[in-house]
């Protein structure tokens, strides 16, 4: 987790004097020097070379999920944002499906073995080296943040294939009206600000219950769940496959269906669906000596789970993340979004072993109750984003408030009342140029 945060931490300097493309690609070097540091740490006989492989390799996660979210959503039009956006997802499964299959033993799934496999994270991060450079920058980051109009149009251009991108442009425009004389703001800035408290509130909910939903319980049972139904050691690596395929459809169906369904349903639906699953699979593996079959609807409830949480919980937290909130705040909410997941992954390795000695299968149910808190919140605070502007997304947090706002907002700082009257004239400047556009 630590070294998680410290690449958090590191992703926010960087997208301060860096550009987002640039970000990603030097991120690449860690995630190098990590392969090469474990996969030769039993060639030189140091125990600490992995170690520093795997504090570096976390490192690079640390960059990459809040970079490579954060470039996505600043890259796409608004009407496939979400689709784009959950590339992110996708390409996850797959890399824990194609390690699912190099751990197989007739590949790299043998003790003496394990440093290729390390070796193999090389592979992508050449492959990103060898292309990121043809890509161009983000055109918002350009445009919003560097004031070059002329490279903002070209990457439109190269990114849509086509010439006429004037449209595109006015939209980021709009905002760059408002943006104009903000600086990118810290985290401290992003957490006093309160026109911002829901979002950031929603976020943090989003990315703890991303990491506590249970996930990594499911993970520790599956063997047992599976040699409990009559599986053979041997037959369990191929069945575990299984695991990783489903996970893959589940990210690929929610990348098809959530510009035509939404975020909203996506997100609350992964939740509810996890809180009925887990509460089935808890029956089940308490009952299983009573009925053979039972432990068959395991196997299906665990499949069940890694879908729900495929389909919303698994990629829209980092849409969502993108979404909220406009581009000078964008980096420092990735960077609470980052803190809050990597902290919730360090809790639940710590907890997680007293939790299943003390319970042992009625573990499930607690990580139900946190699904079923994080779909009740998200169910009142979150709106749909779908296909919204900035302006009108935050039009609809503005309607939520916290309790005692307005004698706080009355004591809070100018700073923060500046930005908070340039985007309430922002939505109202936008929704004057939408009536001219009616007028027409």
């Amino acid at each position: 987790m630590k070294n998680c945060l410290s690449g958090n931490i590191k992703e926010v300097i960087s997208n301060l004097f860096l550009f987002r493309k640039r970000t990603l690609l030097l991120n690449n070097v860690f995630a190098i020097v990590a392969a090469l540091l474990m996969s030769f740490s039993l060639l030189a006989g140091i125990l600490e070379m992995f170690i520093l492989g795997r504090f570096i390799m976390g490192i690079d996660a640390g960059v990459s999920l809040s970079a490579l979210p954060m470039y996505l959503s600043e890259i796409s039009p608004k009407q496939i944002r979400g689709s784009l956006g959950q590339i992110t997802a996708i390409f996850i499964c797959i890399g824990v499906f194609s390690g699912q299959v190099l751990g197989l033993p007739e590949i790299f799934g043998k003790e003496s073995l394990w440093p290729y496999l390390f070796a193999m994270i090389i592979v992508p991060s050449t492959l990103q080296v060898g292309v990121l450079p043809f890509l161009p920058e983000s055109p918002r980051f350009l445009l919003l943040e560097k004031n070059d109009t002329k490279a903002a149009e070209k990457a439109f251009q190269k990114f849509l294939g086509k010439s006429d991108v004037s449209h595109e442009i006015e939209e980021i425009q709009k905002e760059s009206r408002v943006e104009r004389n903000i600086q990118v703001a810290s985290v401290f800035q992003l957490l006093r600000d309160n026109t911002k408290r829901w979002q950031i509130l929603t976020v943090v909910v989003m990315m703890a219950c991303y990491q506590l939903c249970g996930l990594n319980a499911i993970w520790f049972y599956t063997n047992d769940i599976f040699r409990g139904a009559g599986l053979s050691p041997e037959t369990i690596p191929y069945v575990i496959l299984s695991t990783g395929a489903v996970e893959i459809l589940a990210a690929l169906f929610s990348g098809l269906v959530i510009e035509r369904v939404g975020r909203r349903p996506l997100l609350i639906g992964g939740f509810g669906l996890m809180v009925f699953f887990f509460v089935i699979l808890t029956l089940c593996m308490s009952l299983q000596e009573q009925a053979v079959w039972l432990r068959y609807l395991s196997i299906f409830c665990i499949l069940a789970i890694i879908a729900s949480f495929c389909i919303g919980p698994g990629g829209i937290p980092f849409i969502l993340t993108a979404e909220l909130f406009p581009q000078s705040q964008r980096p420092a909410a990735f960077m609470i979004a980052g803190i809050t997941n990597w902290l919730c992954n360090f809790i639940v390795g710590l907890l997680f072993p007293f939790i299943q000695e003390g319970l042992q299968t009625y573990c499930f149910l607690v990580f139900a109750a946190i699904c079923l808190v994080g779909a009740t919140f998200l169910f009142w605070v979150l709106p749909e984003t779908k296909k919204k502007t900035l302006a009108e997304i935050n039009q609809a947090f503005a309607k939520k408030k916290m309790p005692l706002e307005t004698q706080e907002m009355g004591h809070f700082d100018p700073k923060g009342k500046s930005s908070e009257v340039q985007e309430s004239n922002f939505c109202h400047s936008l929704g004057n140029e939408k009536s001219k556009g009616d007028m027409a």
